[in-house]
């Protein structure tokens, strides 16, 4: 007979909230399939500057403001997850660059929100930021996944599939088709687009400025546009012309650079908080719906999953991101 901890469990969504999931699972003992119809990296997670930076979210992103200490616990997860794979965790901070008024503002909030930071040389410097490289990260859960025996299937998780399986996990961001928990109607998209330079900044902190950042690495990311309301996934060169300029305030030598542009969209509820729980479909669980920190959030969402799972408690946070709370108010 079948054992709970070897139950065959379906994931449906190979991005950072998706692949944390069925790695998390695997590592547990559970049976799982991964599923994902795109190529390995080609989502809003692959497209993501991978940043686990729970004070620039509360600072720079109304909406996380409220949520700053469970984005910290989520952080703070990290170095356990990333345990035996291939994959370092950044820990540079970050570097807040910007006119005397504009700075004294964010001065003002992080004063606010009790966050320790220095002033130095005109700029403001956190530590406490973390990031990650995205598409190197979704490629070293799956290579560690499959090490353990989980399966991946090359397609979309349909509705005749459920039978094989004691639960399926949506992972599946704004673009699930399935039609199989109706919580997933409360979820809004959110098109970002981010540019990749042939040059700047290699290493180091993230830079922030007014309306911008420069992630650094071998083709630095800039970004990034939330396009509310919007699905698609169409270049479009007039919502990035202001991220290209304010870049290029921040780093001169980035006049010169040939930028391209990726495009992601992500899944947004309306406190900004995922939905993580069990669906009112039996057998459905949801884990999707994370906004602007899939990265962020992945080992605390995949740990609450599996807590379900094995029927353990799910800790203080699960209230926080129950899958069922807003179709109770």
């Amino acid at each position: 007979m079948e054992t709970k901890l070897r139950a065959r469990v379906a994931v449906a969504g190979a991005g950072a909230i998706g692949s944390a999931v069925a790695l998390t699972l695997a590592r547990a003992g559970f049976d799982v399939t991964l599923f994902d119809p795109a190529p390995p990296g080609d989502n809003a997670s692959g497209v993501a500057a991978g940043m686990l930076a729970p004070l620039a979210e509360a600072v720079f992103d109304p909406v996380s403001t409220p949520h700053l200490a469970l984005l910290r616990r989520a952080r703070d997860l990290w170095p356990a997850f990333a345990e035996g794979l291939d994959l370092e965790i950044l820990r540079d901070g970050l570097r807040i660059e910007g006119e005397a008024g504009w700075l004294a503002g964010v001065a003002a909030r992080l004063e606010a929100l009790g966050a320790p930071f220095q002033r130095l040389d005109g700029v403001l410097i956190d530590a406490e930021d973390w990031r990650i490289e995205a598409r190197p990260a979704l490629a070293a859960l799956r290579t560690t996944f499959e090490a353990l025996g989980g399966a991946f299937e090359t397609r979309a998780f349909i509705p005749d599939d459920r039978p094989a399986f004691r639960a399926v996990v949506l992972a599946t961001g704004a673009a699930d088709a399935s039609g199989l928990a109706p919580e997933l109607k409360i979820l809004s998209p959110i098109k970002g687009q981010i540019l990749r330079a042939d040059r700047g900044p290699a290493t180091g902190p993230v830079i922030r400025g007014e309306g911008v950042y420069i992630a650094p690495g071998d083709s630095p990311a800039i970004g990034a546009t939330m396009e509310a309301g919007r699905d698609d996934l169409t270049v479009d060169p007039s919502a990035t012309q202001g991220l290209r300029a304010a870049a290029i305030r921040l780093r001169p030598e980035l006049a010169g650079a040939v930028m391209t542009t990726e495009v992601g969209v992500r899944a947004a509820t309306p406190d900004g908080l995922p939905l993580v729980g069990w669906s009112a479909t039996p057998g459905v669980m949801l884990a999707v719906g994370a906004r602007r920190n899939g990265w962020l959030l992945a080992p605390l969402v995949a740990d609450l999953v599996a807590a379900y799972l094995k029927g353990d408690n799910p800790g203080p946070d699960a209230a926080s991101l129950d899958a069922r709370r807003f179709s109770r108010t």
